[in-house]
């Protein structure tokens, strides 16, 4: 297994992004998978490296990456040790970054990876975002969502909130494993309003016309499993696999001490391998 680790990127928003990337020599030309995090996540969370590693096991070059304004470090990659950066995080910005990683792709092509093979990978947040880039953005040839949001604003949600966020201008979000305080600053909810129409997850979805693989468990308690559902009928072609008794995060934790998948995670990459095979 070729695993290269911390790879470092110039984001646009002077902070550095790092990228894991995952391969076995004895494939050429391997379709690509870029997995982005979701919201107080991380490339290094859990139990990723082992979904990597069996996705590169099964023939394909597999990258995930730390969105610029995560709150990791690249001197503490595990540790949300910036929570500036954090509040000062936006869409934005992560798709800025995201473009970052396509680039580099790009850029160093050579015969172990085939950058007309595609295919962008989004969890919870990430998985809105990575509907709304791969639904405009000619580079990606297919979708996979896990537990994936149908809504990246606010207002519709929590419409009595706006207010006093933008009077405060910051609101503290509690990460329940570190027990930090996370500031979201206003500065979100202006980008999301500018970038309505960009960053607009209904529109896209129904715009989709690409491959689209959507995986949601239904014990999931940060984004209910009819999320799934309501995202597949906005796009009746996408491919709709329903996890029984899955969570959030398909049994997985932070840190993940085990050497073996949860039973979960196994059938959610299983899925996805079945869905790439078409």
């Amino acid at each position: 297994m070729n695993i290269c680790k911390d790879i470092k990127l110039n984001g646009k928003h002077h902070r550095p992004i790092l990228l894991d990337t995952y391969s076995l020599s004895k494939f050429s030309k391997k379709p690509i998978l870029i997995l982005a995090h979701g919201f107080k996540g991380f490339k290094d969370w859990g139990h990723w490296h082992l979904i990597a590693e069996i996705f590169a096991a099964n023939g394909f070059f597999f990258l995930k990456f730390n969105f610029s304004h995560n709150g990791t470090t690249p001197e503490q990659p595990l540790e949300f040790a910036d929570l500036e950066a954090f509040g000062q995080n936006n869409y934005s910005k992560e798709e800025s970054d995201l473009d970052v990683v396509l680039e580099w792709l790009i850029n160093n092509d050579n015969d172990e990876y085939d950058i007309n093979n595609i295919t962008l990978i989004g969890h919870s947040r990430g998985g809105g975002l990575a509907i709304a880039k791969a639904a405009r953005d000619e580079r990606i040839h297919r979708l996979i969502t896990w537990a994936a949001v149908n809504e990246l604003g606010f207002a519709k949600r929590h419409p009595d909130a706006i207010k006093e966020w933008k009077e405060k201008g910051v609101y503290y979000v509690l990460n329940g494993r570190t027990k930090q305080q996370m500031p979201l600053y206003y500065q979100l909810h202006e980008d999301i309003e500018k970038n309505a129409d960009l960053f607009d997850v209904e529109k896209a979805a129904k715009n989709m016309d690409k491959p689209w693989l959507i995986v949601h468990g239904t014990k999931d308690k940060a984004v209910d499993v009819e999320v799934a559902k309501i995202l597949h009928q906005w796009n009746p072609n996408s491919d709709i696999e329903i996890i029984e008794d899955a969570d959030h995060v398909f049994g997985g934790k932070h840190p993940y001490t085990d050497n073996i998948l949860p039973i979960h995670s196994l059938m959610l990459t299983i899925l996805c391998l079945q869905f790439l095979d078409k």
